[in-house]
């Protein structure tokens, strides 16, 4: 069991226009209504990337923004993990179109966001981070990938690690064979000890065996079936109701990551 406490959440999806304004929604207390996703400017990055850098990044550097202002946390010594099922489909289609065109020429800013990690290295650019950060995909299973990385990473370093989860559709053809449901980002800032900021306390195990994944709140299903990083839908409703609550979320095809969630209140208490 690998155990910590949750100091900051940053969200961005549709309908979904941050973590504090979405917590009625996830709560249940607030009907969920669809609707475009509100990528705020990224002050973080000098006007020359912000310029170059394409949606995906901006989408992982909102939310983790948004999670470390809460947490109070300066990113730049702290070890961050980002997760995408499949990195940044919008420049790949426009690599591809450039390729399958008369004149080849690859633009070097094109190639640079193209990379698994170019959330990671912008986000190294925004905040002078100089701590280790890790890239992670696992298709469908990524957010789950990720947390596990992070929680794995806190249990043996016993430092704080962030956790920054995103995904972006495909454009068409690509989104013919992997269609992704919208524009879906997450992040935590999580602590192997209770601070100030901490809220809740996590703990997770890996199962083996396949097991039926907790689903969303209601509304909420249909995105987390079709967008990998919205996966966390339940985890995040959990924070929201600040109750105890058991997830479970797939992760590969036969095991299950299980999560108890506890408010912090009852932690100390526990």
């Amino acid at each position: 069991m690998m155990r910590a406490y949750v100091e900051g959440v940053g969200l961005c999806g549709p309908g979904l226009d941050g973590w504090t304004r979405s917590v009625p929604v996830l709560a249940g207390f607030q009907a969920y209504a669809p609707g475009p996703e509100i990528l705020p400017p990224i002050a973080l990055l000098p006007a020359n990337e912000r310029r170059r850098a394409p949606r995906m990044v901006k989408l992982a550097l909102a939310v983790a923004a948004e999670a470390f202002a809460a947490s109070g946390h300066d990113p730049a010594g702290i070890t961050a993990v980002f997760t995408s099922s499949g990195g940044d489909g919008e420049t790949i289609h426009e690599i591809l179109d450039t390729l399958a065109s008369k004149r080849r020429e690859l633009s070097p800013t094109k190639f640079h966001n193209s990379v698994h990690n170019a959330a990671a290295g912008y986000w190294g650019i925004a905040t002078g981070a100089t701590a280790s950060s890790t890239s992670l995909c696992c298709h469908d299973d990524s957010f789950a990938a990720g947390l596990l990385e992070v929680m794995a990473h806190i249990a043996a370093a016993r430092q704080p690690a962030a956790l920054v989860a995103y995904d972006v559709p495909y454009p068409a053809p690509l989104d013919a064979v992997r269609p992704i449901g919208g524009v879906f980002g997450v992040a935590l800032v999580l602590s192997p000890k209770a601070t100030k900021a901490s809220f809740a306390r996590l703990e997770a195990n890996l199962l083996p065996g396949a097991s039926a994944p907790t689903a969303a709140a209601p509304g909420l299903e249909a995105l987390r079936r079709s967008t990998p990083a919205a996966r966390s839908l339940p985890l995040l409703s959990a924070f929201a109701q600040s109750v105890a609550a058991s997830v479970k979320l797939d992760y590969l095809t036969d095991m299950t990551l299980a999560l108890e969630i506890t408010p912090y209140g009852e932690a100390k208490a526990a």
